[in-house]
């Protein structure tokens, strides 16, 4: 099977099977996803849900989190990986959108890289996400399963694994595949036991056909 054929297969599925795919956060706007996707490096979504209603009603706003201290932030998501730097990142990026943005989220990949705690993978989240713009956030899962089923060949970084997918996959669907390889990751195809009987891109995976 080709590069070429492997992708149009691998699409074609996940539009038949996940059209309705979207981010497993909760959010209501987009300093609220900002949040919650600084919030998720490196700890599940579900964790973030739980914690994010008690902050949000804290501080809805940028100007609210920005006047309060990093302790009182560290309170609200002591349980979430990470709670010292992400509380520090909050902080720090809520700062920076009331001093440069008004409190609006900008809405370029390199004005939100400027924000604390701002990297690549997020900036590219909230293009997908919140701005409906194309991106490809690569995350552990997408990494992952991209490398797996012959997406990629061995990528050796997120970098290297987002310019082969952006590459492929056509622009209007690139941040609906975003969540359908993450969503894939999560749920089918794990990183420990991925459930390949359970797959519905089993025969088109290079994994599943190497395994055999």
């Amino acid at each position: 099977m080709t590069t070429k054929e492997r992708y149009s297969q691998v699409l074609e599925w996940f539009i038949q099977n996940a059209p309705d795919a979207k981010s497993e956060l909760n959010f209501s706007n987009n300093f609220e996803l900002l949040v919650a996707v600084m919030l998720s490096a490196q700890c599940t979504d579900k964790r973030v849900n739980m914690v994010t209603p008690a902050l949000f009603k804290q501080y809805p706003d940028a100007k609210s989190m920005a006047q309060t201290s990093v302790t009182e932030i560290l309170d609200l998501i002591s349980s979430i990986s990470y709670p010292n730097s992400k509380a520090q990142h909050l902080h720090d990026m809520a700062v920076m959108l009331e001093k440069e943005f008004q409190g609006v989220v900008p809405n370029t990949p390199e004005e939100l890289q400027r924000l604390p705690g701002v990297g690549r993978k997020t900036a590219n989240v909230m293009m997908a996400v919140a701005f409906d713009q194309p991106a490809m956030p690569v995350d552990t899962h997408v990494f992952r399963v991209s490398n797996r089923i012959g997406l990629t060949n061995n990528g050796k970084t997120p970098l290297d694994v987002e310019r082969v997918l952006v590459k492929h996959i056509p622009t209007d669907l690139l941040s609906k595949a975003h969540h359908w390889l993450l969503l894939h990751g999560r749920y089918t195809c794990t990183a420990r036991a991925p459930k390949c009987d359970q797959c519905g891109i089993s025969e088109f995976c290079k994994f599943h056909k190497s395994s055999k």
